[in-house]
């Protein structure tokens, strides 16, 4: 039954940007019907492009827009096998399905928190900056850190957004390059214990803490946050298989 509910709720692909990395960002618009009734920062939805829902070819991702931006949509994906290979040929006016959304990986499940801290390494950022937008959308007081490994300075996404993010938020963004250039003056080599011993704020048992990114990189984060004092409950991890 979820197919045929597919095809009643079409989307269209309004615009394709690419991006560093071969990653690219699709933005979409609902095709004929109002969209998503809502969903929370950081969740994700199955995804079917150029195809009928019935197709069985649908890749989760999580969005990168904040749900304030709804009913457009946004999926930034990066090229790491055959279907995500194949975005980057995709043109505005395609038709695309959603099925989502999906996922607890959202701070809007934690209210309580004292802040909130992201440690994401290469494509892991989306789900971040879901949750980074909608936070400064709504006027978010609270520190946030931004703990982001990228391969090369070339590699990071969002740049410029994460600065322009720093000047409205309480938030700090700690680059860590593992190639970095000669001039590089940030972090480098990988996120680890110390990067992070540097960068949190000093009280952190009232944290929440999101890990996205590559298995070894998060299963060091979640260790090394825990040894500085955030209780396991307080660390939220995201893994997805690429496709």
């Amino acid at each position: 039954g979820k197919p045929w509910r597919q095809t009643r709720r079409p989307y269209r692909v309004a615009e394709v940007r690419r991006r560093p990395a071969g990653t690219t960002t699709l933005v979409l618009e609902p095709d004929g019907h109002a969209g998503l009734g809502r969903f929370k920062p950081g969740q994700f939805a199955w995804l079917t492009l150029g195809a009928s829902p019935f197709a069985m070819r649908e890749h989760p991702f999580s969005f990168d827009s904040p749900p304030e931006d709804l009913p457009r949509l946004s999926f930034s994906i990066k090229a790491l096998g055959d279907f995500t290979a194949s975005v980057r040929e995709v043109e505005p006016g395609a038709r695309a399905y959603l099925d989502g959304p999906y996922g607890v990986f959202t701070a809007d499940d934690h209210p309580e928190a004292d802040g909130y801290v992201f440690v994401v390494g290469g494509i892991g950022v989306t789900p971040a900056m879901s949750m980074l937008r909608s936070l400064a959308r709504r006027g978010e007081s609270r520190p946030l850190r931004l703990f982001y490994g990228s391969e090369t300075v070339e590699d990071i996404l969002f740049r410029d957004e994460l600065d322009a993010l720093a000047e409205r938020l309480d938030l700090r963004v700690v680059h860590v390059i593992s190639n970095p250039p000669d001039a590089w003056a940030g972090e480098h080599g990988y996120v680890t214990k110390e990067i992070l011993e540097r960068g949190l704020p000093e009280r952190r048992d009232g944290l929440v803490c999101f890990l996205c990114g590559p298995t070894p990189m998060t299963d060091a984060a979640r260790a090394a946050l825990a040894s500085l004092g955030v209780p396991a409950h307080r660390i939220r991890t995201e893994v997805f298989e690429f496709a």
